[in-house]
């Protein structure tokens, strides 16, 4: 397994996320871990959601949103 450190975090940033890790019962390596894995997720997301191809709704989603609750509501 590879290590990383990272150096000269700043000291509030530090206390936050002792913090945070207190909160949830973990260490701030698990904190990290976790949210270096849902970043990098987030941006993989990101990128597979650019390559598709646009659908055309026929109107803006907001107006199909409208639309589609109003028709529930009627009926």
């Amino acid at each position: 397994m590879a290590n990383l450190q990272v150096k000269d975090v700043p000291a509030e940033l530090h206390r936050r996320l002792r913090s945070s890790a207190k909160r949830r019962g973990t260490t701030i390596r698990e904190l990290v871990l976790d949210a270096v894995r849902r970043e990098l997720d987030h941006e993989h997301f990101l990128r597979r959601l650019a390559d598709r191809e646009p659908v055309d709704l026929g109107g803006s989603a907001a107006d199909l949103l409208v639309a589609e609750r109003a028709g529930r509501d009627s009926g």
